[in-house]
């Protein structure tokens, strides 16, 4: 439950989202929470994740959208990086980021429902 309920303070914090009354003519897309342990090296469980996440498989293409981007990092890019850095004598540093979000505007109203075991008492109905 800390878990879920962290990962729904960085939407608060982030500004992510906003709760407005459901109408029929807007398509809704559901959502559904997926878990995973954080384990040391000796494989103790260390932290619990939860990630809030929507079920695209909902949508149809061309009714719901009409592209998809899926940003990632190839293996080879981060081998490159290794290398250059190396050779340059750069110092690398990792940082773990707890939550990231996309810094870019929609064009479409984005419908989502509330977070399982998180409906607003006041709103139940909202989107």
């Amino acid at each position: 439950m800390n878990a879920m309920q962290d990962e729904l303070n960085q939407f608060e914090r982030s500004l992510v989202w906003h709760l407005v009354p459901r109408t029929k003519h807007i398509s809704v897309i559901g959502t559904k929470w997926v878990f995973r342990n954080k384990l040391d090296k000796d494989g103790t469980v260390t932290k619990n994740k939860a990630r809030l996440v929507v079920q695209g498989y909902s949508q149809e293409e061309g009714i719901d959208y009409d592209e998809t981007f899926a940003p990632d990092s190839r293996l080879e890019a981060i081998r490159f990086l290794i290398a250059f850095t190396a050779y340059m004598e750069f110092t690398l540093h990792q940082m773990d980021v707890k939550s990231t979000f996309f810094n870019g505007y929609l064009k479409e109203e984005v419908f989502v429902k509330q977070p399982p075991r998180f409906e607003s008492k006041e709103c139940p109905d909202h989107v």
